[in-house]
């Protein structure tokens, strides 16, 4: 032999040669069909088409948000002022910068002649609005003629729910403060509404000269100024530059600044959120479907037992075996990977064609390919987790033992480079959902509870099969042989206990959380709430005010205190840009917050470290900060805060830390500071008033009535309205997640389908064999009836309790809302999986009943 014929049989039976003959195998060994792989293949695409699409849509979304920046902004770059206008030397320089637009926003109530009112968010514009995009009405018009002064009135444009909600038809006349506006027309695109954030009213669009008829515009008032500047050249580099310039011309200026590149930053990051929510939805959709993938497996691997042990015994090795179907998953699983993909991939397009004219977000659609790779790496990474230990198993199993595996199932555990494969795959998969996240907090808190509850379920089946093995024998034979199956080899009972009882439990938590925030927003705060919050007292009229509404409504409780709005710019001397804190704790640093000043203790606040100040202090400004923002800034007693109010910057130490009632929905503020922190600062007042339980409509518009006649500067907030529209957020929120966590129980139910397919076999056997020793079909059917609501309970019973206890650290922890146990939801849910498990195990043991006797018993 030449050493060239030496090489190349060294190269056939090489490595490579050896791949390309396993996968020929593979290959060729799948030609008899997918049969028993649906399930495996259904939850591969399920999992991986929910990651796809929400990574898809929210990166659509994110660049659609990015792609009209300049038009959701109003401009290349907004300077935002609270409770103050831009000095003249202020807007001296940002005229000087560019095309100017000034913009003010602020919360107001709309009245009619005939005593019907409605919270509304008012908006006055300049002649040079919109530097980008237009507002479109109906009917068309210039919107410099829609916003014109007629004799008394002025012109607006308003949102079509106010005509809808007061009742009126376009032309007539509301007032707001001192103004009497005409209603020209109703606003059918607003091109900035995204950057202003959730309101709690209808829009009204008017001029700057309107507001200022109102009389709303006192010193202190809750307003905000809008000052936006189109720049020519490069808008990225543009902006940058004149931030900074600006912020190093007035550095105490206080004002927020944004960029096009980051028009609405509050939007971005509750996509970010609710994209991480969504993918740890499809996460759990994925952890469901790799039991599906276990399950499937061991079916395959169960059905070629008799493949597997001719190949045995022609020579091949245990990890030629196991070679040869590993490749085989992972084809199968790239296939459902696949079909998620495309699934994913198509849903912006879906949702842009269906419904594009109706989205109030720019929906860009467009391919990922990062998204989509990330997705199917997910999916790969499960079928590798769960299918390794099934797969193992073949390497060592005897062909003897392959040929008795009908009648007595191998045990053994797999090799450990199998179970390290697995673990391997597990903890790259942990990895990689723990990196891509928005929040590593959360979802490091997902993962471990995955693997708790994942491990606790293992636990419960293991736990049921050993009762159900040391339960005393009962007399019925039907139920001994439920029991008997219970704990049988290869019984159903870990595969149902795990798939069932994670959905249960996923389930419940949403049903739990969503039941308490609906009782939060339409039952319980109500009850506590106040009836109205009255803005832009002014100080000087406080006295008055307190005795016309004490007088008005003598029975009501009365609350009132000074109110500043003002942002937090550093803490210790390190810029608020440049803090390390907990994403929990970052909305104190976005935008500006309520503050005030205190004597005392205010109510619904008890001080847990350090020491209140008393009345009479006259020292220098000290701070009392809220439990949470203080742990989640990282800031103690001694440490220093600085918030900048209507340009100017306060540092005070923290004297005390306090915890906050925030569902008592009274007068409660984050920061409060010592008395004379703001001294000579222009300010107004906050009051709530608390009607009792007897009071009526009619003594709350007679009081809104009074109230606006005598102080029309003064802003009513009708609690209920804000609370109702809170109410259609988190029901609307709650519907969105109900409808993605649905994927996961589709996976759920998918898996306990496959489960009992996979079983079908064994059932076969057994049915034939009682049937031959004289069980009737009625006797099999309660014995297979009562083994599946045993099963079926234990998993439902775990269900319900993880889903409560994950419900309730929810709510009560992260949320700081009281929690109450839902009841009528976890019970409702509980009968339906019952009711599923049971109509899916019979549909099988139907089919298995059917079987003749002689033909089964000849096929052994």
């Amino acid at each position: 032999m030449t050493a060239i014929d030496a090489g190349r049989r060294d190269a056939a039976t090489g490595p490579i040669a050896r791949w390309r003959t396993g996968l020929r195998i593979a290959a060729r060994d799948l030609r008899g069909g997918l049969r028993g792989f649906g399930v495996f293949i259904a939850c591969m695409a399920l999992g991986v088409m929910t990651i796809a699409g929400v990574g898809s849509i929210s990166r659509s979304l994110s660049e659609g948000i990015a792609q009209q920046g300049r038009a959701i902004l109003g401009g290349d770059i907004s300077f935002n002022l609270v409770q103050r206008e831009a000095s003249p030397d202020e807007r001296r320089f940002l005229a000087a910068a560019g095309d100017l637009s000034v913009a003010a926003a602020m919360r107001a109530l709309a009245r009619t002649a005939e005593g019907r009112s409605t919270l509304v968010e008012l908006k006055a514009v300049d002649a040079a609005y919109p530097l980008y995009g237009a507002v479109e009405t109906d009917p068309p018009a210039p919107l410099h003629t829609l916003l014109a002064r007629d004799g008394d009135a002025f012109g607006a444009v308003v949102d079509p729910l106010l005509l809808a909600r007061l009742g009126l038809e376009r032309g007539a006349r509301v007032t707001i403060g001192s103004a009497t506006l005409v209603l020209n027309a109703a606003m059918v695109r607003e091109p900035d509404r995204l950057a202003g954030g959730v309101g709690f009213g209808p829009r009204v669009l008017v001029s700057e000269a309107a507001l200022r008829a109102t009389g709303l515009l006192q010193p202190g008032s809750l307003v905000r100024w809008i000052y936006r500047v189109r720049l020519a050249g490069d808008p990225i580099a543009a902006s940058d530059a004149l931030e900074d310039l600006a912020n190093r011309r007035f550095p105490n200026a206080g004002w927020d600044v944004r960029a096009s590149g980051n028009a609405s930053p509050q939007l971005e990051r509750n996509i970010d959120r609710f994209t991480q929510f969504l993918t740890l939805v499809g996460l759990t959709a994925l952890l469901v479907g790799g039991v599906g993938v276990a399950n499937s497996t061991r079916h395959y691997l169960d059905r070629k037992r008799d493949t597997i042990a001719t190949l045995k015994s022609l020579g091949a090795t245990g990890g030629q075996v196991v070679a040869l179907y590993f490749a085989q998953i992972l084809l199968l699983a790239a296939v459902g990977g696949a079909l998620g993909l495309l699934l994913g991939a198509a849903l912006p397009f879906a949702i842009a064609g269906a419904l594009g004219a109706l989205l109030p977000l720019p929906l860009v659609p467009t391919l990922h390919a990062d998204v989509l790779a990330l997705a199917m790496l997910y999916g790969l990474l499960t079928a590798v987790a769960f299918a390794a230990w099934p797969l193992g198993r073949a390497h060592d199993v005897p062909v003897s033992a392959l040929f008795r595996d009908a009648v007595v199932p191998d045990q053994r555990r797999p090799r450990r480079r199998y179970v390290a494969a697995a673990l391997i795959a597990a903890i790259a998969l942990a990895a990689l959902a723990i990196g891509a996240s928005y929040d590593r907090r959360i979802a490091t808190a997902f993962v471990g509870s995955a693997l708790a509850v994942l491990l606790l379920l293992r636990l419960v089946a293991t736990a049921v099969m050993a009762i159900a093995r040391r339960a005393p024998r009962p007399r019925s034979a039907v139920l001994r042989l439920a029991v008997a199956n219970i704990h049988r080899p290869a019984a159903l009972t870990p595969t149902v206990v795990i798939s069932l009882g994670l959905g249960m439990a996923l389930l419940v938590t949403i049903l739990q959380i969503d039941g308490n925030l609906r009782q939060q927003f339409t039952a319980a705060l109500p009850e506590r709430a106040p009836s109205f919050f009255f803005l832009d007292i002014p100080t000087a009229e406080a006295a008055r005010f307190d005795a016309l509404v004490k007088g008005e409504a003598p029975g009501a409780t009365f609350e009132r205190v000074p109110m500043l709005r003002g942002r937090i710019v550093a803490a210790n001397g390190v810029r608020a840009e440049d803090l390390k804190i907990r994403p929990d704790a970052s909305w104190a640093l976005h935008g500006d917050r309520g503050i005030t000043y205190a004597g005392t203790v205010p109510p619904g606040s008890r001080v847990v470290e350090g020491t209140w100040w008393g009345e009479d202090y006259r020292g220098p400004p000290l701070l009392s900060l809220e439990k949470r923002i203080a742990e989640g800034l990282g800031l103690n007693l001694g440490d220093t805060l600085t918030v900048n109010v209507l340009g100017r910057n306060i540092t005070a130490a923290i004297a005390n830390i306090r915890t906050v009632d925030w569902q008592s929905l009274g007068i409660n503020f984050v920061l409060v500071f010592s008395p004379g922190a703001f001294a000579g600062a222009p300010h107004t007042d906050i009051a709530t008033v608390t009607f009792p339980a007897g009071g009526t409509p009619a003594q709350e518009a007679a009081l809104l009535d009074t109230v606006a006649r005598a102080w029309p500067g003064i802003t009513p907030v009708p609690v209920k309205d804000a609370l109702d529209q809170v109410a259609r957020v988190v029901g609307n929120l709650s519907r969105a997640i109900e409808a993605a966590s649905g994927i996961t129980l589709v996976s759920a139910v998918l898996v306990l389908a496959g489960a009992l397919a996979a079983g079908h076999r064994h059932r076969v056997y057994d049915a034939v064999v009682l049937k031959t020793l004289g069980a009737t079909r009625r006797q099999l059917v309660t014995a297979y009836l009562m083994e599946y609501l045993l099963i079926g309970a234990a998993a439902v019973l775990f269900g319900v309790l993880a889903g409560s206890i994950a419900g309730w650290r929810i709510v009560a922890g992260l949320m700081n809302l009281p929690f109450v146990w839902q009841a009528g939801p976890a019970l409702a849910a509980a009968l339906g999986a019952l009711a599923v498990t049971v109509a899916c195990g019979l549909l099988g043991t139907v089919a298995a009943l059917g079987r003749k006797p002689a033909g089964v018993l000849r096929s052994l």
